[in-house]
């Protein structure tokens, strides 16, 4: 793994907002999903990770993004954990994951990988973590990619073009998501090599 994408370990990762700015809208759920590699240098995902997140302390939540992922944050059955809980969480699993395979940094992998990747930044941030194992800025975008790949920039047009199975009814999960996007990007770059572009 650390040979093939530089040194760089890719890790899924979804996040569901109270909106579209990291720097005022809530953290209202993460998951990531690390990507490994066989013997035959075949990329798959690993088990997913997932974590509901309560608001931190005066976060914006705008009712359009609420409706749009179909969570009501303050349900009293919702089972959530703090936003540094949640984030510690995850980059003990991938700094661990990292070390195991060799390589020297995680880089996330997302679909408009940017969007995610401001929102885990601006938590880590809030939070005061400084061993947050994700590039500060490099990531690896499955729509850029799946564009390239399938014509499809959609992430269930770009599943559906790839073959993978994709449930709109459980869409905007980010456990669901990032386990989508997850086989989107493996299904890449497997097609990649199985063209002949990585020996």
């Amino acid at each position: 793994m650390a040979n093939r994408f530089r040194g760089f370990l890719p890790v899924v990762v979804d996040v569901e907002t109270g909106g579209f700015n990291s720097a005022t809208d809530a953290l209202l759920e993460i998951a990531a999903v690390v990507i490994e590699m066989d013997e035959s240098g075949y990329v798959h995902p690993s088990k997913p990770q997932s974590f509901h997140i309560k608001p931190f302390e005066g976060a914006n939540i705008e009712p359009a993004a609420i409706e749009f992922i179909g969570v009501d944050p303050f349900h009293p059955l919702r089972i959530a954990t703090e936003e540094e809980q949640a984030l510690n969480g995850i980059f003990k699993t991938v700094r661990k994951e990292v070390k195991k395979q060799g390589c020297n940094r995680a880089v996330l992998v997302g679909h408009n990988a940017s969007f995610d990747l401001g929102f885990v930044m601006a938590a880590a941030a809030r939070c005061d973590i400084k061993r947050n194992p994700f590039h500060p800025f490099s990531c690896f975008d499955t729509a850029t990619l799946s564009g390239l790949a399938y014509g499809q920039t959609v992430l269930a047009r770009a599943c559906e073009a790839a073959d993978i199975h994709f449930d709109k009814g459980e869409a905007h999960s980010a456990r669901y998501d990032t386990e989508k996007t997850a086989e989107l990007f493996c299904s890449i770059v497997n097609r990649w090599k199985d063209l002949g572009g990585w020996l």
